[in-house]
């Protein structure tokens, strides 16, 4: 398996090279032959090529079976003419990352802010209100005066209908519910389409129950009781505030994985952002990366029919379970006592 490897921003290189720590492991423990490609990517990339997403990333990106893409300090971006470009919307619309997984569950003696959960959030990332990937050419959010701001939203049947049927195909193999989460009664036209799509796709899959809830009652909901959810199939911004809802509820959002795919690609990337303030100072928690890296080796392995790949997956989520079961093998931020690179390597001693 061939692995691009971008550390991006901020705390990114720490969490990404701890992650690399447990993949050697894995690949050791279950001979996966996986091989890695270097690059620079965002302010490290800036200075070497003039933008902070290299011309030719992209087709780099195409050439390989996956992408571990570190987080992004874009608020420190200069302006796209400049040169600063959003590599995470870039990957997802260049590259057809539609579906961005992310995964919400709570572990025994891990503490939590909600209840029990396991549930998946399934969002679809190419279109939606972001105004950087909802235009062929120029921006979805513009000013015609300088006391008038405006922002388009773009939601489409096609791109509906994969999130919608990748959310019901992944009930199948859980519990058999989706969720589909909108804002119909406001938004007529765009999340009205959304529910018409969700509706004629769960035909396709009479064994999945579907429940359709307002966005603003689904955050009500996550509160009051997470457990009553499986899988959640929603659109780009809701997606997003959502995912970090629920994964703050279950432990923080350090402990999140999440994975941007699409039918033939797929790139690992923490849920959490690049944490500036405490970058270099072996302080942050990669527990979202590591898992981000699992949930690629699963995809991959899945597509390709391989049981070693689909093994190191789990043997990489039972080490994370393990290590955070103890208190001493916990990170910081967790009441531990372990900073970046120690838990990389507790992890990668775990792997089986």
């Amino acid at each position: 398996m061939k692995l691009l490897v971008l550390r991006g921003d901020g705390i990114g290189p720490e969490i990404v090279d701890a992650t690399l720590e447990v993949l050697k492991a894995a690949d050791a423990a279950h001979g996966l032959g996986l091989d890695y490609t270097y690059r620079n990517i965002g302010l490290a990339a800036l200075p070497e090529c003039g933008s902070t997403l290299p011309p030719d990333m992209l087709d780099v990106a195409r050439a390989h079976d996956g992408v571990l893409l570190g987080p992004m300090s874009n608020l420190e971006y200069p302006p796209r003419d400049q040169g600063g470009v959003n590599f995470s919307a870039a990957f997802r619309v260049g590259l057809d990352l539609y579906a961005n997984i992310r995964p919400a569950r709570t572990r025994p003696g891990l503490p939590r802010r909600g209840t029990d959960m396991d549930l998946v959030i399934m969002r679809e990332a190419t279109e939606g209100m972001y105004p950087d990937r909802n235009m062929v050419a120029g921006s979805g959010e513009f000013m015609p005066t300088p006391d008038v701001a405006l922002s388009l939203r773009k939601v489409t049947r096609s791109a509906i209908e994969r999130i919608a049927r990748d959310s019901f195909e992944l009930a199948q193999t859980r519990r058999g519910q989706v969720t589909a989460v909108h804002k119909a009664n406001a938004f007529r036209l765009t999340d009205g389409l959304f529910l018409e799509v969700v509706r004629s796709v769960a035909q396709d899959y009479p064994d999945v129950k579907l429940e359709e809830v307002l966005v603003d009652a689904m955050a009500a909901f996550l509160v009051r009781d997470a457990s009553r959810y499986d899988v959640i199939c929603t659109t780009n911004s809701y997606g997003d505030i959502l995912s970090d809802l629920a994964s703050e509820l279950s432990g923080g959002l350090g402990l999140a994985g999440s994975l941007n795919a699409g039918a033939d690609l797929a790139a690992a990337q923490a849920q959490h952002g690049s944490a500036p303030d405490i970058a270099g100072q072996d302080r942050a928690n990669p527990t979202s990366m590591i898992l981000s890296a699992a949930m690629l080796l699963r995809w991959f392995g899945g597509r390709q029919g391989s049981e070693p790949l689909v093994a190191a997956a789990q043997a990489i989520e039972d080490a994370i379970d393990a290590s955070l079961a103890e208190p001493q093998t916990r990170t910081r931020d967790l009441g531990g006592e372990l900073g970046t690179k120690a838990f990389g390597e507790q992890v990668a001693r775990l792997i089986a």
